[in-house]
């Protein structure tokens, strides 16, 4: 190897891991957002089978009438209070 071959090698050695240096950041990020993605769906499916037991166990025999409480609630967001 001459030494025009040998400085051409060295810049395009030191070009390559320049380029890697750049890139590298992004892949981690993209690979990282794919994991906490598949976590996701992963807790999310576990909690749409969780919440599908739920349903199946669930008793019919409570009232759906609203409690006192809510009754309450309800009058007093009703009420307008009008500042002086």
């Amino acid at each position: 190897m001459t030494g025009n071959q040998i400085e051409g090698l060295i810049g395009m050695l030191t070009t390559l891991g320049i380029l890697v240096l750049l890139i590298l950041p992004s892949v981690l990020g993209i690979a990282r957002d794919r994991r906490v993605d598949r976590q996701l769906r992963e807790a999310q499916e576990a909690r749409g089978a969780q919440g599908r037991e739920k349903e199946v166990q669930k008793s019919s025999s409570r009232s759906t009438v609203p409690s006192t409480a809510t009754w309450y609630a309800d009058g007093r967001r009703s009420k307008k209070f009008v500042s002086s």
